[in-house]
């Protein structure tokens, strides 16, 4: 299969998978696919085996003139996803301070205000275009909030961050590279910039709480401590708004495909929140993470040795029929590739398990509840102005590439 198209639609795979004994080997990803929920559970909880180091294997790897521009910036270190044990712990910890409940809590004023504006926008027009005018825009201003950044900075910021992810996702000519590396630049030298205040004038803020735990104490930070601040934070701002990007398309693209779907949660809005549970399950955000195996281990019947690679599917253990406690052997398949906001809780894996589930899920279904709330009210007519969606030609973030919306 063209591994542009795996990327497009990988749940045939991953049914075939699920139901071949032991773990299938998938040449597109180059790794064994882990399929099953209970398997998908086993390996997130046991870093000890399956190490977190390559969990993001680049696609495509930059030309010369494009590392050549990279090596002005700041980055090249190790960041919370790809690490382990005592480090891991030492990255994630401000994460956890800096997403908690109550900081969460704290900003949902700015959420609902940006997320009304933005849809106070277009609401007049008939029609928009969801993923450009209101998916990435909510996401970005809000992590950039939240981390701390001028308003004006945002934007350049989380383009920057955009760029890390399609240098080594996407296809670019060698042009396009450098273009991309020295947006990349540009935003480190960005945020090394605010690492160098924030050690000056501290701040109420997620930028301060990494500065603040990735290099304790007062004096001048150090070159490699700005390093891995600038590297972190990076990573931060593209997981603290692609995820919940994605999820604001296909929970959007879902309730509308099947419009019995968007009548019910316009009747009952107290189904919201099992409509974004739903969401999670049916689509997950991210397909799933590599983990590279440390010892000889058996996983599902198939023998892995140190070195062999697995992609851990949270997308495929989301429907996993034989983990969805209302599915019967008949219709099993069925009932998991069916989106349905009125289906018993499920206890999907969507936002990972173990040491590295997500620190943000709280963050991400708060803007998703927020902006279902004002959409049901503001919006009630909605309905897909196209039905030919395709979807990103990735796994990193499984979204709509453009979703067109009418009312």
């Amino acid at each position: 299969m063209n591994p542009q198209a795996f990327y497009r639609d990988p749940y045939p795979v991953y049914t075939e998978a699920r139901r071949t004994q032991g773990l299938t080997f998938v040449p597109e990803l180059d790794a064994w696919l882990v399929s099953r929920r209970e398997d998908v559970r086993e390996v997130l909880g046991n870093p000890e085996q399956f190490s977190s180091a390559g969990a993001l294997r680049p696609d495509h790897l930059p030309s010369k003139a494009a590392l050549s521009v990279l090596s002005q910036g700041f980055g090249g270190v190790r960041t919370v996803l790809g690490a382990d044990g005592d480090a891991h712990r030492r990255l994630r910890r401000p994460l956890s301070r800096g997403l908690s409940s109550a900081k969460v809590t704290a900003a949902l004023p700015f959420i609902t205000e940006r997320a009304e504006a933005l849809i106070g926008s277009f609401a007049g027009d008939g029609q928009v275009e969801w993923m450009a005018a209101y998916a990435r825009p909510l996401p970005a201003a809000v992590i950039g909030h939240l981390v701390g950044l001028d308003p004006a900075d945002a934007p350049g910021a989380i383009r920057g961050a955009q760029g890390a992810e399609r240098l080594v996702f996407t296809e670019l000519t060698e042009g396009e590279q450098v273009e991309v590396a020295q947006e990349i630049v540009d935003m480190q030298q960005l945020l090394d910039g605010y690492a160098r205040a924030r050690r000056r004038a501290p701040r109420d803020d997620l930028f301060t709480e990494m500065v603040r735990d990735l290099a304790p104490g007062s004096e001048d930070l150090t070159l490699d401590q700005r390093k891995e601040i600038v590297s972190n934070v990076q990573n931060l701002l593209l997981a603290g708004h692609l995820t919940t990007t994605a999820l604001l398309g296909t929970v959007v693209l879902n309730l509308l495909r099947d419009r019995r779907q968007w009548e019910l949660l316009r009747e009952q809005p107290r189904l919201i929140a099992a409509a974004i549970e739903e969401a999670l399950r049916f689509e997950a955000p991210v397909q799933g993470f590599r983990r590279t195996v440390t010892t000889t281990v058996t996983l599902s019947g198939t023998e892995l040795h140190e070195g062999d690679v697995v992609f851990v599917s949270f997308a495929s253990a989301g429907r996993d029929a034989d983990a969805d406690a209302d599915a019967d052997a008949a219709d099993g398949d069925l009932r998991a590739d069916e989106f349905d906001i009125g289906r018993e809780a499920f206890r999907h894996l969507s936002f990972g398990h173990g040491p590295h589930g997500c620190p943000g899920s709280q963050l991400a279904k708060e803007q998703v509840r927020i902006s279902l709330e004002i959409l049901i009210r503001e919006l009630p007519g909605l309905r897909l102005a196209h039905t030919d969606i395709t979807m990103a030609p990735t796994l990193i973030h499984r979204s709509p590439e453009t979703l067109f919306l009418a009312w």
